[in-house]
């Protein structure tokens, strides 16, 4: 029995130790399950709890975005050139459980009310137009998202809706603004235009906008933005930032609650270097000079078909463009709200920057439009000084080197030779640079140069040649920024393939080898005016918010710089300084100068474009300026004369010695002394089929 009873208190005390053990691991499990969810809650609440938050935010709320105020655009004393302004545009939110009969009789009361109190010049909506901008069936935008009925509303529709919004389920009157420009059409290529997102994606920029995670930075499908010249390039300061209204929604989309604005936050005013009167002068001289050599009886003056005139004013020492005309321009305001086929069939060939880029004259027919010229042209003899300035650093020539000009230079082999002529194949006699370029000898330049450096270098002379137009900005672009910005039409390479190295650096010498743009051509001159800094054309002066902080300043920036002796420089402008020109007879300002007459094949006729290069004053250069008319003849009657005007307005404004003159107006800058009537440099027929430019002597 008590050994029974010893048996049995082992087991006893064997399952007890079973029980405690058991027990034992139970509590374990037990605690390490419930530490591990409290690790986990801690985990969720300090580590995961704001992107959970978000995320329930994210799924019981949806976010709408609300657009900014756009930035304006100012000229150099703040006088407004693009801006925007409120218009008050009525939105329908769509309330599910409204029937569709419903929403029919909303607009018809909303029609009426527009009738009554709106514009009465406005094309009146239809019931139809109303209910189809409600967009009942939600294909185009989610239930949460307002639609817009109606923009301008008058002040006695915004008091009415305002007042009986209960009366209108889902209407809301809200703030938007619309894009105008300066009336008196100020810079209309440079400052652009705005198109709709929808109609923008064409643009790389905005191919992957619906890319953009970040509500604040989201483009909206009615957003107007832009798509040339300043409004695109500064499109991210000028937008600024949207704001968002949230509406509390449930698993079907319906709002739920009362919706939460964040404002949307103005973009910034740019604030440019381009002045109003400066620009307007400018602009005025090209049209009224276009207009005066189309209908002159003076046949040294008249261009019958000069209907384009491009023109450049830019400062030496600073880079600033005060002035950038290409005309004919167009009233901008034809984008306002979306233009019509019509509107874009009429301002087509007046849009492009021609001052820039290659812009087509403004000919519907396409036959004819190809037998008339573009922005771009050949240098002709402003290329001069800068041939002069190859010659000397390459020691072609020197300061002192002459040439007995017959009145052409013939190369290529015997029998088979090519004359290169001057203007009316005058022969120079003796010449040295500096009369060379005086008297604009294309046998000088083709002779001494030209041929010189193909003679030591071969075709090798190209590239070396190829390298000092870049220096000087030829070639490449001016490093502007502007979209879409040409670096010129290189035709000396083609040159090499098509004739020879040596016909291709002969024709270049006189410029007859590339074309460039006038903002290319106002960069050179200045680049000559500041002996070899090449400066950045700086349009901007200056960005700020809408309180006026400077949020970006812009410096002055030089792109390169050429080294070349005193002496060299001194050459060539003796030689400007003693070409003369029209229009220049009674001004106050000593200045150097360069005209050309670049020749052209186009259509199968050969034409003669004007152009023009100066700079003022000579003792301190302060202002470069180039002119550009297309078929205009001769750049000392077609060009110089606007190039005139535009010192002017600049030294009355801003002053060529540092202060203003007011007064400073020419007496007659239209008839001034030019000498010997202009000829016509030819080359007598080859191969290649060239002909060279035209210059006064």
């Amino acid at each position: 029995m008590s050994n029974l009873t010893e048996e049995a208190q082992k087991r006893e005390i064997k399952n007890r130790r079973h029980f405690s053990f058991r027990l034992n691991v139970f509590f374990f499990i037990t605690f390490f399950v419930f530490s591990v969810l409290i690790v986990r809650l801690a985990y969720l609440q300090f580590v995961e709890g704001d992107s959970l938050r978000a995320r329930e935010h994210e799924i019981g709320t949806r976010p709408v975005a609300v657009p900014p105020i756009r930035g304006n655009i100012y000229d150099s004393e703040k006088r407004a050139l693009a801006y925007s302004t409120s218009t008050q545009s009525l939105y329908y939110t769509h309330d599910t459980k409204m029937s569709e009969e419903d929403g029919k009789a909303l607009a018809a009361e909303l029609v009426a009310k527009f009738n009554e109190l709106g514009l009465k010049t406005a094309k009146p909506l239809t019931v139809e137009e109303v209910f189809k901008y409600m967009d009942f069936k939600g294909r185009v935008y989610y239930s949460y998202q307002p639609r817009r009925i109606k923009s301008g509303l008058t002040k006695e529709e915004i008091a009415y809706f305002s007042e009986h919004k209960d009366q209108f389920p889902g209407i809301e009157v809200v703030e938007e603004s619309v894009r105008q420009y300066d009336k008196d059409r100020v810079a209309v290529q440079l400052v652009g235009y705005m198109k709709k997102m929808s109609g923008a994606t064409s643009l790389s920029k905005y191919k992957d906008a619906e890319k953009q995670t970040d509500k604040t930075l989201e483009y909206l499908k009615d957003e107007e933005v832009g798509f040339d010249g300043l409004e695109f390039m500064y499109q991210d300061e000028l937008r600024g930032r949207n704001g968002i209204k949230e509406y509390p929604v449930n698993n079907q989309s319906e709002i739920i609650g009362p919706m939460k604005l964040t404002k949307p936050i103005k973009g910034d005013n740019i604030i440019l270097t381009i002045n109003k009167d400066i620009q307007l002068a400018t602009q005025n001289a090209i049209t009224e000079h276009l207009e005066k050599i189309r209908t002159s009886s003076d046949k040294q003056e008249r261009a019958a078909n000069a209907k384009t005139g491009y023109a450049v004013a830019m400062e030496v020492k600073t880079g600033k463009v005060v002035a950038m005309a290409s005309m004919p321009d167009y009233d901008p305001a034809v984008w306002q709200g979306g233009i019509s086929q019509d509107d874009l069939d009429s301002i087509t060939y007046y849009m492009s920057n021609g001052a820039i880029r290659d812009a087509q004259p403004p000919y519907k027919d396409d036959k004819e439009r190809m037998k008339h010229p573009s922005s771009l042209v050949n240098l002709g003899s402003t290329q001069k000084p800068l041939t002069i300035l190859v010659g000397l650093n390459e020691k072609l020539i020197t300061t002192q080197s002459e040439f007995i000009d017959p009145g052409y230079f013939a190369f290529g082999g015997k029998g088979h030779e090519t004359r290169v002529r001057n203007a009316s194949s005058a022969a120079n006699g003796l010449l040295k640079p500096v009369t060379a370029i005086a008297k604009s000898s294309n046998a000088y330049m083709a002779g001494m140069i030209g041929n010189r450096l193909y003679m030591r270098d071969g075709s090798e002379g190209v590239d070396i040649w190829d390298s000092y137009m870049k220096q000087f900005g030829l070639g490449v672009t001016t490093g502007s920024g502007l979209p879409l910005e040409s670096s010129g039409i290189i035709d000396y390479f083609k040159e090499i393939k098509t004739g020879s190295a040596q016909s291709a650096l002969i024709y270049a010498s006189f410029g007859q080898q590339a074309k460039y743009s006038a903002l290319q051509l106002a960069q050179y001159a200045s680049t000559l005016a500041s002996h070899g800094k090449r400066m950045k054309p700086q349009f901007v002066d200056r960005i700020e918010d809408t309180d006026g902080n400077i949020v970006q300043p812009y410096q002055s920036e030089v792109l390169n710089t050429v080294s070349f002796p005193d002496s060299y420089w001194q050459t060539i402008e003796a030689g400007m300084a003693q070409v003369r020109v029209r229009g220049f007879d009674d001004f106050k300002y000593n200045f150097y100068r360069k005209t050309g007459t670049s020749q052209q094949d186009v259509g199968g006729k050969t034409v003669e474009n004007a152009v023009f290069i100066a700079y003022a004053p000579a003792e301190n250069p302060t202002l470069a300026v180039a002119v550009v008319v297309p078929e205009g003849g001769y750049g000392g009657w077609g060009a110089a004369p606007i190039a005139r005007k535009i010192f002017d307005a600049y030294d009355a404004k801003v002053g060529l010695d540092g202060k203003p003159h007011p007064n400073s107006v020419s007496s007659n800058p239209a008839n001034g002394e030019v000498g010997e009537p202009f000829g016509v440099n030819a080359v007598n027929a080859n191969a290649q089929g060239e002909n060279a430019n035209g210059e006064q002597q």
